[in-house]
């Protein structure tokens, strides 16, 4: 409508802590069950787990800092360095995120915008390559 204000972020324009909480609980959902993305998280508990990405997320897209507030500088490549992950880890994650944000019902547009930062992400949380390293996209 003529008048309304615009979001100020992704975060606001996409609905804000709710939808976050929905992406976050549903891509944990999947993760529970996978057997390739399940042995990436050692915690019995995934809760804190799915908190720690929530929060991620939502400062991401311009909410909240308390991500930052609580673990500090993000260094997500420094803390996922202990972890085997490679193209199939890689791949189940974008999968289960890509379910996660339909499920969400993230409107196409800002998923748009999202998407190549995850895709990005993932890639940088790429430990172990192939031999000859990863491919070029």
């Amino acid at each position: 409508m003529p008048g309304d204000p615009q979001p100020s972020s992704v975060y606001e324009a996409i609905g804000g802590e709710p939808t976050f909480r929905r992406i976050a609980g549903r891509f944990y959902e999947l993760v529970a069950e996978d057997e390739i993305l399940r042995p990436l998280y050692p915690e019995g508990d995934l809760g804190p787990a799915e908190e720690r990405m929530r929060l991620f997320l939502i400062q991401q897209w311009g909410g909240p800092g308390d991500y930052s507030a609580m673990r500090g500088p993000p260094k997500l490549g420094a803390r996922h360095l202990k972890f085997r992950i490679a193209r199939p880890q890689r791949d189940a994650w974008l999968n289960a995120m890509s379910i996660a944000f339909d499920d969400a019902e993230v409107d196409a547009s800002y998923r748009a915008q999202m998407w190549p930062a995850l895709e990005n992400l993932a890639w940088n949380m790429t430990t172990h390559a192939p031999p000859g390293g990863l491919p070029k996209t």
